[in-house]
């Protein structure tokens, strides 16, 4: 095929193409970024793991979630990279004694990992419950990291629960209990104490039989989920309002669930061997509920509104300056 000679520079189709080009990168450059490796879910094929109940993306390491498994396991918590499937490093807690039950695993705005042993095979037996807090690694390899030890009480008595969250912003922690009618949100103390008794509260109802659940990564939202549906909450600076019904993957299992890191994605993680990871949109995340300003800021991926206005723009420019080119050359055929 004959290939057009290039436009010479300084010529007005020259000029035209020089523009052209510095529009292209405009919208190169107003583009969204790649979306978060995990984006597509995937597989957990360490055979070690065979009750995943937690999941939790790390912040420093892109492409990593941490999980662990429930109960018969020990102090281990495993980082799985979510291009393989494959478990890229193995940390020990140590400090923590031996876990009963651990059902949830969160990270908090200090960078580091809150575990929950907070199940009751029992139905409520047990007078305390324990929650585990320790720095993520900043290297990714096996290795033995100290921990703090929070016991834990609810107000209202002993309770089974799975679902423990740190709030993004303000660092608090929250349970919700598990029941098959409904459960509760509790929230701790502002800030934890290693040497007494940590009491939460009772602060909500939650409408569903809750295995896990996630702040969104700005904060807004509450996302819960059970073994058959979930529940995407409005967080209201703690006073929750129901917002709309999530789409859940049927599951074998259904035990975990977290955003990725751009809050774009929920991730849904089941018990056995081989579990799988599977991934759907978070509501809020890119629609103009959540990049409106006038509903409260920019979006989870942070300024989607901004960028989706400077890449209407730029395709806006693209256009024009196209029909301008092709319009000169209908002139200068003439």
């Amino acid at each position: 095929m004959r290939r057009s000679p290039s436009p010479r520079p300084g010529t007005a189709a020259g000029v035209l193409a020089g523009a052209l080009a510095v529009a292209v990168a405009g919208v190169v450059a107003a583009a969204p970024a790649l979306a978060d490796a995990g984006d597509d879910g995937f597989t957990i094929k360490d055979p070690r793991i065979t009750e995943s109940s937690g999941l939790a993306a790390s912040r420093i390491h892109p492409g990593v979630y941490w999980t662990h498994n429930d109960s018969d396991d020990g102090p281990y918590l495993y980082a799985v990279d979510s291009r393989t499937g494959r478990t890229v490093a193995t940390v020990t807690m140590s400090g923590v004694g031996a876990p009963r039950d651990v059902e949830a695993i969160s990270l908090g705005p200090d960078g580091d990992l809150y575990v929950g042993d907070i199940g009751d095979n029992l139905g409520g037996k047990w007078d305390h419950v324990w929650i585990y807090k320790l720095p993520e690694p900043k290297v990714l390899k096996d290795q033995t990291v100290r921990a703090t030890q929070y016991v834990v009480k609810y107000a209202d008595g002993p309770r089974n629960a799975e679902a423990l969250m740190v709030h993004p912003k303000t660092g608090r922690v929250y349970i919700a209990d598990k029941n098959e009618d409904g459960g509760h949100l509790y929230e701790g103390p502002a800030r934890l104490s290693a040497t007494g008794t940590n009491v939460f509260e009772r602060v909500a109802p939650v409408d569903l039989w809750v295995t896990d659940g996630a702040f969104s990564p700005d904060g807004r939202h509450l996302a819960v989920r059970g073994y058959f549906g979930g529940i995407l909450y409005d967080w209201n600076g703690g006073d929750i309002k129901r917002r709309e019904r999530l789409d859940v993957p049927l599951q074998a299992q259904g035990e975990s669930v977290t955003y990725t890191t751009d809050g774009r994605k929920l991730l849904y993680g089941s018990e056995g061997a081989n579990s799988p990871v599977q991934p759907e949109d978070a509501p809020g995340a890119a629609g103009s509920d959540a990049a409106s300003p006038s509903k409260g800021g920019g979006s989870a991926s942070g300024g989607g509104g901004e960028t989706s206005k400077s890449a209407t723009v730029g395709a806006v420019a693209v256009a024009a300056l196209l029909a301008g080119f092709f319009g000169l050359r209908r002139l200068r055929r003439r």
